[in-house]
């Protein structure tokens, strides 16, 4: 028996990558009546620390640049997807993506995570670390990852 999924919420990463697009679309067949919400994780990290403090000291123009990318990267997945008039969100945080997912699975009634893996293994997997290995451990949601 399978339980329906009217009303769930289900939160899917995206970072540009085809396993994020191919959770997204494991997401919609998966989960045909529940929301889905696309999260997209600017970290500031990427744009260099200060040596001053532990703030990031990144530039109003260089968050505004990764704030559009973002939209353009929800906007490509939705179009690509074909998925007509079904609803999506779409959500940006700023942080740690491990943390920002999990937080934001916590603070906005999440059902359900869904996100790809980057399919490392053996020591790059030791050395990178894993987002999906992370949020699998943190999150107080079921996390399925999608390959």
């Amino acid at each position: 028996m399978t339980v329906p999924d009217m009303g769930k919420r289900i939160l899917v990463p995206v970072d540009g990558s085809e396993q994020a697009e191919t959770a997204f679309e494991f997401a919609i067949d998966e989960f045909p009546d529940a929301t889905i919400v696309l999260l997209n994780v600017i970290n500031p990290a990427e744009a260099g620390y200060s040596a001053q403090a532990s703030m990031p000291s990144f530039s109003e123009e260089w968050y505004e640049q990764q704030q559009s990318a973002a939209q353009e990267l929800f906007d490509d997945l939705i179009a690509d997807a074909g998925i007509g008039d079904r609803e999506v969100e779409r959500a940006v945080e700023v942080g740690r993506p491990t943390t920002a997912i999990v937080d934001y699975a916590d603070d906005n009634d999440i059902d359900q995570i869904v996100m790809g893996s980057h399919g490392r293994s053996g020591v790059s997997r030791i050395v990178l670390g894993s987002v999906a290995e992370t949020v699998v451990r943190r999150a107080d949601v079921p996390v399925t990852v999608a390959r």
